[in-house]
């Protein structure tokens, strides 16, 4: 078995591991193990999750499943983008 010296641990985090640790009836050792191998796997699965864009995450909320209202909205918004590139290449306006 390997030994492992963690170095300028404040106070109230060593109290609150021995806390943790009595209660569980481990030692301050055996409490600082486990937590060390429950962060290792909670990193690893969170780095193997696939992550899911802003728009996969808030769609269930923003689209009841109605297919006419979609191609609605589709639509409004093509026009929008359509009128907003006429402006390119427009002189700009002199505001003084």
């Amino acid at each position: 078995m390997s030994d492992l010296l963690i170095r300028d641990i404040s106070e109230p985090m060593k109290q609150d591991i021995a806390q943790r640790a009595k209660q569980a009836g481990r030692s301050l050792s055996e409490e600082a193990k486990e937590l060390l191998q429950k962060a290792l796997i909670a990193e690893k699965a969170a780095a193997e999750s696939p992550r899911l864009s802003a728009w996969d995450f808030l769609r269930p909320i923003l689209y009841d499943g109605d297919d006419a209202a979609a191609t609605e909205y589709a639509r409004i918004m093509d026009e929008i983008e359509a009128e907003r590139k006429k402006d390119f290449g427009r002189p700009v306006e002199d505001f003084e």
